[in-house]
């Protein structure tokens, strides 16, 4: 059957037409040669949450003690905490703390009004305030480091509370049992569920709780008897989320 030369003309335009189109769908959807497909199954995992505890005897106190004064200049009020500030620093440091662990945490002096029927407000004298933290790493020095803060001239002493000067070890002890506790329970639910389990594939911790202050014990001021100190325990947690395969 001969083809007509219109008919050939008319069948290149339209294999041309087929062509354009669909090198312009390659390039405006970035299609890529070669193409290929692939499939990746995922098998059920089965999670479990397991928690960890430990008691803990904490081993560090906060104490902290402040200093107020008053006088008519800046100057007598800076003399007077100064002097109460060295002479509770000297009795404090002869029981033993260094002086790394004494740390002033505040320090102010502001003037004092009084108020005049005509509206007027006239400098009658300063006040001043001075606060000082102290850190013990011996819990036995706590009763005599309030008495000594007491005895140099602090107007108010009071132990903040007791923490846990290195909880890392504790966290980790903690962290193993939450672990530990998470197998077992894996274990008892794939029974129960008539699964097996294969390996870990993932484990999440949340965040742990630490040790925190345990209260705030104001001291006696002079000439009372030292007071009796007990630190308690503390508790560190851990909380883990353990991911097995199901097989």
């Amino acid at each position: 059957m001969e083809t007509k030369p219109g008919q050939a003309y008319g069948i290149v335009v339209f294999t041309a037409a087929i062509i354009l189109a669909f090198l312009f769908l390659v390039n405006f959807f970035n299609i890529s040669y070669p193409i290929s497909v692939s499939s990746r199954t995922v098998s059920g995992e089965l999670s479990v949450v397991g928690e960890g505890k430990v008691d803990v005897v904490p081993d560090t106190a906060t104490i902290q003690a402040g200093i107020t004064a008053e006088g008519r200049t800046v100057q007598e009020v800076e003399s007077k905490i100064n002097e109460v500030n060295n002479r509770l620093i000297d009795s404090v440091s002869k029981l033993g703390i260094d002086k790394k662990d004494i740390k002033t945490t505040n320090y102010s002096i502001n003037p004092s009004y009084d108020f005049t029927p005509n509206g007027r407000n006239n400098i009658s004298g300063y006040a001043g305030n001075a606060a000082l933290t102290i850190t013990v790493r011996k819990l036995e020095l706590v009763p005599k480091i309030i008495t000594a803060a007491t005895e140099a001239g602090s107007n108010q002493v009071y132990n903040s509370g007791f923490t846990v000067d290195d909880p890392s070890k504790y966290r980790e002890e903690a962290r193993n049992k939450a672990i530990q506790n998470a197998k077992e329970q894996a274990q008892k639910l794939a029974k129960d569920l008539g699964i097996k389990l294969g390996r870990i594939v993932n484990i999440v911790e949340s965040p742990s709780g630490g040790p925190v202050p345990l209260f705030r014990q104001e001291a006696g001021l002079g000439g009372a008897p030292a007071p009796d100190i007990q630190p308690g325990t503390q508790t560190i947690t851990s909380q883990v989320t353990l991911y097995f395969e199901r097989r």
